[in-house]
């Protein structure tokens, strides 16, 4: 038997060497060809952000923007929102605005609110050209109260919303003062009807840009001013430019409600005035006590409030009198503030006055059962104290030239009048109940009686005390005297000469 070993047996030797190579070239090829893929990817994603860098940088390169819409009449609907701008400012009643009015060193700025319901604007006055109005500002219509405050930082801010209570007095804008077309330009921003939409577009009235602003998208306009106000050199509503220059006329911002936002015009004397409205700032403004304090509901009065209205000249009368303190917007630049007494037993009034135009000099003013007398003194000798808090009369009245009328026919002389015959007559005229206020710490009711002497109102406390007396004056302002329960002294009676007419 041959016993020699057969090479193609498979007698369950181990492995040959050539088995053993394969196996391990296996092993590895799988890492190999995964790492190659990586490579080729990373390669591939690297190409493409190098070819859209580069069509990026070409287009930008050879981008341009889309030209502007041009210039053109307004479309019968931008008319229409143009010419109901006015309306919807007088429904939406208020709005913050701030307004800045010539250039360099002649340029105004205004802050605060516009109530076109009333109408009224509360402002702070500031800017290089401010002048003598630099500081709080109120108008009501044609009556302005300004509160100076010569050392009031340059840049305005947002007045308080309770204004202070003193230091206000009347102010006279004269005609060519630059502040008075800013405020008339302001107040005529509201209307109860539309503007004729045909008119602006024939006066000229054209779409000019869109834009964006805080509160949203707005069309730019052009047109003139509303209500015939044209600045010089601007058409009027209507009429057909000169010379084909409308680059002259007011710009708005107007959004697709009707609501202003900005307001770019030329006016005369003035220069650019440029006026940014806040529709969303709208709180509800108090006019200062010189344009009639809070408006009220006026309504009948109340069987009580009636009671103590009736009653009023034998409480007075019971009380003996009172010390006074006058406040009073009596003429377009005469501001009075004075200090006294009244006594309804002795049926006697007596009152040291200063204008704050004539700081140095003070009148002394005496009313009883025979007339009025007055005299003009030195402000040491009628009583001292500053014009705005002037000290009481002296007693007893000192001698000189006493002028003596029987009556008299100014707002002062009626406010004084007034006063004593709250002590001694009843109600004349009809009476309302205006609102409830507050004076000395008590609450009242305003009650008003329009007089043939005008209108009047009576500050009466719950406890039936007058508290305060209010005329309404020549220039549509209210002056105050207020009272405050006191021993009145003796008030002895001023020298007299001849009684005059």
């Amino acid at each position: 038997m041959d016993t020699s070993p057969n090479p193609t047996r498979d007698n369950g030797s181990a492995p040959r060497p050539a088995d053993t190579a394969d196996t391990g070239a296996a092993d590895t090829a799988g890492p190999v060809k995964a790492n190659r893929r990586r490579r080729t990817v990373l390669l591939l994603l690297g190409l493409t952000a190098v070819t859209s860098a580069t069509a990026l940088v070409i287009g930008l390169l050879s981008w341009a923007p889309d030209p502007p819409e041009p210039v053109r009449p307004l479309t019968i609907a931008e008319g229409e929102r143009l010419a109901a701008m006015r309306v919807t400012n007088l429904r939406d009643l208020r709005a913050g605005v701030r307004v800045t009015a010539g250039t360099g060193a002649a340029r105004t700025e205004l802050v605060g609110w516009v109530d076109w319901s009333r109408p009224l604007l509360y402002l702070d006055v500031g800017g290089p050209g401010a002048g003598a109005e630099r500081g709080l500002l109120q108008s009501a219509g044609p009556v302005l109260v300004i509160r100076p405050d010569p050392s009031a930082v340059p840049t305005p801010a947002a007045p308080p919303l309770v204004p202070p209570a003193d230091r206000w007095r009347l102010r006279h804008l004269a005609p060519g003062s630059g502040l008075a077309p800013v405020l008339d330009l302001l107040l005529g921003l509201a209307a109860d009807r539309p503007d004729p939409a045909q008119a602006l577009r024939d006066g000229g009235a054209r779409w000019m840009a869109r834009e964006t602003v805080a509160a949203g998208p707005v069309d730019v306009l052009q047109a003139p001013l509303p209500g015939g106000a044209a600045p010089a050199g601007t058409p009027a509503p209507g009429s057909t430019p000169t010379g084909g220059d409308r680059d002259g006329q007011p710009r708005y911002w107007l959004d697709r409600d009707s609501r202003l936002h900005k307001l770019v015009a030329q006016l005369p004397g003035v220069g650019p005035v440029t006026v940014i409205l806040n529709r969303a700032d709208r709180p509800t403004l108090r006019p200062v006590d010189a344009l009639g304090g809070r408006p009220g509901l006026p309504r009948a009065l109340t069987d009580a409030e009636q009671d103590r209205l009736s009653r009023l000249p034998a409480r007075l009368r019971a009380q003996g009198g009172a010390a006074l303190t006058l406040t009073a917007p009596v003429g377009t630049d005469t501001n009075l503030r004075g200090a006294g007494w009244v006594s309804w037993t002795a049926r006697t009034a007596y009152v040291a006055v200063a204008d704050l135009g004539v700081p140095d000099r003070r009148t002394l003013l005496r009313r009883d059962t025979a007339g009025l007398a007055r005299a003009d003194v030195p402000a040491t000798a009628g009583g001292g104290g500053a014009a705005e808090t002037p000290g009481r009369p002296p007693l007893p009245p000192p001698a000189g030239a006493w002028r003596s009328t029987r009556s008299g026919s100014d707002d002062l002389s009626r406010l004084v009048g007034a006063a004593l015959a709250a002590g001694s007559a009843g109600q004349r005229g009809a009476a309302v109940r205006v609102r409830e206020d507050v004076a000395a710490g008590r609450t009242v009711d305003v009650v008003e009686l329009r007089t043939a002497d005008g209108r009047l109102r009576y500050w009466i406390d719950r406890n039936g005390s007058l508290r305060r007396l209010e005329l309404h004056t020549a220039p549509g302002a209210w002056a105050q005297l207020d009272l405050n329960p006191a021993s009145v002294p003796r008030l002895p009676p001023a020298p007299r000469p001849a009684a005059t007419t």
